[in-house]
């Protein structure tokens, strides 16, 4: 890429504005092409093929670790991505039962909870900060469902002001100088030592407990490395860090981006009112079941992460050559894709700037294509609490769009993406008003009997098929369909049936339509001597 500076290279450039600046170095020099930060060199690869070889790359060549060593004062040394890959690996398989999905069976009635104590003041009408509302939100509902009681009644003061000097501490110049004596970073070290010290204390104090909790905590508090050993509470401090940061600020600035999307078109706003009154009626009770069958209100939530990504890229380190079509990336680069470039790809996603739930209708399914779609990015790293999150929204927004309407109070250019953040959220303040709904179940009433459904039909075979890289073991599959799906202790899929019968699709859809890493496909075959000749996994 042309214009680089002495010493700073396209760093001015990219700190502005990042997203402009890679959409600007993607229609210049196309799906790869390189560019500098000070003295390190990085390769900008977008596009499904590109994301695929980005994603799909072994840890042994494109290193996840070495581009994050930035977390590394806040997760603390030997946590996560400062830990050896054996390790780490084992670490993250320690927090994967939390994500699995019989617990996840059970946070939908602890997120609604968290909702209608937050609003139980709001009255009929009023003005808030979106955004400081969201992060608040969110902070209690991933605390109270990851992490236990603890953190989110005895310590939730203190709590919230360590969490916003750890997240305070995850700054650009981090990337490149991670321990400079600024205050940021005094601040964040105070912090991260100090929530090991509560760590500590609470670990104290369940030991002394007859019952135990079934959060993420307890699973860590009891976990062990594979030659028996346990944690200590120095890496126990930073995977829950790590939990925390994975559900939250990411979640916050989505949801706020969800609800000014809808507040600045009225029609869609009205399409989502009309799908969850028809759904849960003015009383209806809010499930993991009942969430799943909003299907425009996911869609609304999928179309707010295509264009506002909180993540607008992601970063490897090359420890081997790397290549790409007819390209080499030599080991020692930076190679990043970015979701938020990839988005606007005008032959993937039409009229790329435009909010169109529509893209992901059966009918056009403008998503469907592998590595299009990356907001949770993708292959083996994808986000593993993707189906958390997905979950945390909807429930978000089950109650408070039945119980309030939404109204933007600044023009609605002014809601913008704050860039000068490594995570992008709405920037602050985002005031918007709320209006308490009146005639909530004569709406939901009215709603419920213009609402038609429609059966699927069933079609004469069908063949399970898994891509092995992309599971992660969540058990969404055996709990959808028991009969055609084991998950072990460790999150091996073992499919039961390789000729399953007819009545047994709709499940089998099921597990297709929520496995969180889209590592299932049923295969429908209209002859069924075709089912002799292909492979059944």
């Amino acid at each position: 890429m042309p214009g680089a500076l002495p010493l700073v290279g396209h760093m001015l450039a990219f700190g502005k504005n990042p997203f402009e600046y890679m959409m600007k170095l993607r229609n210049s020099l196309g799906e790869i092409g390189e560019f500098r930060m000070f003295h390190q060199k990085m390769v900008l690869m977008t596009g499904p093929e590109a994301n695929e070889a980005f994603f799909r790359a072994p840890d042994a060549q494109l290193d996840q670790s070495q581009a994050y060593k930035i977390m590394t004062p806040i997760f603390g040394k030997g946590v996560v991505f400062d830990a050896p890959p054996h390790k780490k690996d084992q670490q993250l398989k320690m927090l994967m039962p939390v994500l699995r999905d019989k617990p996840m069976r059970g946070y939908a009635e602890v997120i609604v909870r968290e909702v209608e104590q937050m609003i139980a003041g709001w009255g009929d009408a009023g003005e808030i900060d979106l955004l400081a509302f969201m992060k608040a939100l969110t902070i209690y509902t991933s605390s109270h469902c990851l992490l236990g009681d603890e953190f989110r009644y005895e310590l939730n003061e203190e709590f919230a002001k360590i969490y916003h000097d750890l997240e305070k501490g995850v700054n650009p110049l981090a990337f490149v100088f991670p321990y400079l004596p600024l205050p940021v970073f005094r601040r964040r070290d105070k912090a991260r030592a100090r929530l090991q010290e509560l760590v500590t204390g609470i670990i104290a104090k369940r030991a002394q407990k007859p019952e135990k909790s079934e959060d993420a905590f307890q699973l860590l508090i009891d976990a062990r490395y594979d030659d028996g050993s346990r944690l200590s509470a120095h890496e126990i401090t930073g995977m829950l860090i790590g939990t925390i940061f994975a559900g939250h600020h990411t979640t916050a600035g989505t949801a706020s981006w969800t609800l000014l999307e809808l507040a600045r078109r009225p029609e869609v706003m009205r399409s989502v009112l009309n799908e969850l009154d028809a759904h849960f009626g003015a009383d209806g009770e809010v499930t993991f079941q009942s969430l799943r069958e909003t299907p425009l209100l996911e869609n609304v939530i999928k179309e707010v992460l295509r264009l506002h990504p909180p993540l607008i890229f992601l970063i490897r380190k090359v420890m081997r050559d790397f290549h790409f079509k007819g390209y080499t990336v030599r080991a020692g680069k930076y190679v990043c894709t970015s979701p938020r470039v990839s988005h606007r790809i005008a032959d993937i996603f039409p009229d790329p700037e435009k909010f169109d739930p529509e893209r992901y209708s059966d009918a056009r399914q403008e998503d469907a294509r592998p590595f299009s779609w990356i907001a949770f990015g993708g292959g083996k790293h994808k986000c593993s609490g993707n189906a958390f999150a997905m979950l945390q929204l909807k429930a978000i927004f089950s109650i408070l769009l039945r119980r309030y309407t939404f109204e933007l109070i600044d023009d609605k250019d002014t809601y913008q993406d704050d860039f000068t953040q490594m995570v992008v959220q709405p920037v602050s303040p985002c005031r918007v008003r709320y209006i308490k709904r009146l005639g909530m179940k004569k709406a939901a009433a009215e709603t419920a009997r213009n609402t038609a459904q429609a059966e699927a039909p069933v079609r004469p075979r069908f063949q399970i098929k898994i891509d092995r890289e992309l599971c992660q073991g969540h058990a969404t599959c055996m709990s959808e369909a028991p009969e055609l799906f084991h998950v072990d202790d460790v999150g091996n899929v073992t499919v039961l049936q390789e000729s399953p019968p007819l009545n047994l699709l709709a499940q089998a859809r099921q597990a297709e339509k929520y496995c969180p890493t889209q590592a299932i496909k049923i295969e429908l075959i209209e002859n069924p001597e075709e089912s002799k000749n292909g492979r059944i996994s």
